[in-house]
């Protein structure tokens, strides 16, 4: 029987018509006003008129599947859902048990767990799943893959490179995720120790000097969000004396908005405007190694949800 891959990410719009719907899905129904809309599309136009997160998806999706059938050619079929764009999560596992796949296993393209983020993509799946009377399990976190930091710790490395020999001697690596509310913390969520783990993992891999965890992309809401802000880090190195400022946004996997606009654009002028050095690491996309090791674990997940002895 065909096992079902279910492999999820936040979603962006196929084109500027659907721009609008997607802002309204965000924000939960309530359609944005002129304003936000014209503001968004701006930052569209920024990087080129839209995401490339799509296509990235779909490059990443295809490198699992390669690697899942390296593993066991035919037992595997992997689908795609979006949480804010189609397709969605729910018709996403609709449409694979119409194909008649007897089992889901679920992934969200992001290594770190929060139950507001990962947590809510589950959710939706195992929801569904079940409507549809079918097994369903997950990986829902992987922070601690070692593909992982094998494939960001050169990517860092090459960052630091880029920078000039005086910048890259007193440069700080600043690990970031996106920012949630700072109300998870009063639930104990994982997620910023998920990611305090990935930096602290990176940092002794290279034997970093200086480096620390920072947030990014934070919501335009009223209440408090996690911090501090990537750019109120930048401008505490520059008055600390840092020389330079590398950015790995490891909470992230693909090149989009918060790493094309926030970090390449909004960031990168902060740390210039602070007058010291910027460099962020390459995006790891559809890393083939990276997606070998999600298939062997996503391969190794038994009926229970299990990892099978001997997987990570």
């Amino acid at each position: 029987m065909t096992t079902a891959v279910l492999v999820m990410a936040y979603g962006t719009p196929a084109n500027r018509e659907s721009v609008a719907a997607y802002y309204t899905d965000i924000r939960r129904g309530r359609p944005p006003s002129e304003d936000q809309l014209e503001e968004l599309l701006s930052r569209y136009d920024a990087i080129g008129g839209l995401s490339p997160m799509n296509e990235r998806t779909a490059e990443q999706i295809a490198a699992l599947q390669t690697a899942l059938d390296v593993i066991e050619p035919g037992r595997f079929r992997t689908y795609y859902g979006a949480k804010h764009a189609d397709p969605k999560i729910e018709a996403a596992v609709a449409a694979l048990a119409d194909d008649g796949c007897d089992a889901v296993i679920g992934i969200v393209l992001a290594p770190h767990f929060s139950a507001m983020s990962v947590g809510e993509y589950v959710e939706r799946a195992a929801k569904e799943a079940k409507a549809r009377g079918l097994r369903a399990s997950f990986l829902e976190r992987w922070y601690d893959e070692p593909a992982l930091i094998d494939a960001l710790a050169p990517r860092v490395t090459a960052a630091l490179e880029s920078l000039t020999p005086a910048q890259a001697k007193g440069a700080t690596v600043v690990v970031t995720a996106h920012s949630l509310p700072a109300r998870i913390l009063e639930t104990g969520d994982p997620y910023p120790d998920e990611i305090a783990t990935t930096a602290r993992l990176i940092a002794e891999r290279l034997r970093l000097d200086s480096w620390r965890t920072g947030w990014q992309s934070a919501g335009r809401t009223s209440e408090p969000w996690l911090g501090p802000d990537i750019g109120d880090v930048i401008d505490e190195l520059a008055t600390s004396g840092a020389s330079a400022v590398v950015v790995c946004p490891a909470g992230f996997t693909s090149d989009h908005l918060e790493v094309l606009y926030d970090l390449d654009i909004v960031a990168a002028k902060r740390a210039d405007d602070a007058g010291i050095g910027f460099a962020r690491t390459a995006s790891l996309n559809a890393d083939p190694a990276v997606f070998a090791a999600l298939a062997t674990r996503l391969a190794s997940i038994d009926d229970e949800g299990r990892l099978e002895s001997g997987t990570r």
